[in-house]
């Protein structure tokens, strides 16, 4: 495939003064302290840090999925602290794409029918061309009629990564998404979401634990005790695995993620 780079300029996903409380007195903990972060359009970002770091909540804070204690999260320019359940519900379908560990797909449709889901919920008829694009990209045309439990994990995933992308959403976030596969197949998905942003203009935001994973991202935030502490550009797994080594000493409470 002919690779055809999207110019994206400004910013996909941000968060201003965001923090994330539990409990109360003196039992409250802050999963997530002061975190100010823009993530870019047409880039493929990675969320690394200890255990309890923050990380996954910054992420499900992010994408709707779980409510801030104070600060402002946005979505391109809607604010999507100030939404309701109707708006949150329409946000996640229009503007966001998912992709989780454990794959989430429905286990009595078919590959097609779970990659063209979120339109389906939408009522949106599927841009052929586009569609077409994706499989081809992930190489899933001679599975389109198979069920899950007729594909391997690695399969399976690159379903759960052309669902997320059909719609064309604003930010793909993927959550530890080579978390259940094997090596040779977590290379497959991870170069997928490279090339989606390299060849499509996509942006992703992706926590992961993994050096390697991280690596193939152009940018990579650190959280450690619930706050950004740094980050990496172009980074490689060596550089990575470095910087983590030093995080496992800056926290030892834990903070309300893996």
């Amino acid at each position: 495939m002919a690779t055809t780079v999207t110019t994206a300029t400004g910013v996909a996903a941000r968060a201003v003064d965001v923090w994330k409380l539990y409990g109360t007195g003196e039992a409250q903990i802050a999963a997530l302290r002061n975190i100010n972060v823009e993530f870019e359009r047409g880039r493929f970002t990675a969320i690394m840090g200890p255990s309890g770091s923050g990380k996954s909540t910054l992420m499900h804070c992010l994408a709707g999925l779980d409510s801030t204690s104070r600060g402002t999260v946005y979505i391109g320019e809607t604010e999507v602290t100030r939404l309701g359940d109707k708006g949150l519900t329409e946000l996640r379908r229009d503007k966001v794409g998912f992709i989780f560990q454990q794959f989430n797909l429905l286990p009595t449709l078919t590959a097609q029918e779970n990659i063209l889901l979120p339109l389906s919920i939408a009522g949106r008829k599927p841009d052929q061309a586009w569609f077409d694009t994706i499989v081809d990209t992930v190489e899933l045309r001679d599975r389109l009629g198979h069920r899950p439990t007729q594909m391997s994990g690695g399969q399976q995933q690159r379903v759960a990564c052309a669902r997320a992308l059909v719609s064309r959403p604003e930010v793909v976030f993927a959550d530890e998404p080579t978390g259940n596969l094997d090596s040779r197949s977590g290379q497959e998905v991870l170069g997928f979401l490279r090339d989606s942003v390299r060849q499509f203009g996509q942006t992703i935001v992706m926590v992961t634990h993994d050096p390697n994973a991280a690596s193939y991202a152009d940018r990579v935030v650190f959280l450690a005790d619930g706050a950004i502490v740094d980050e990496l550009h172009d980074p490689n797994a060596d550089a990575v695995l470095e910087k983590m080594k030093n995080l496992d000493k800056v926290g030892e409470h834990p903070r309300g993620d893996a």
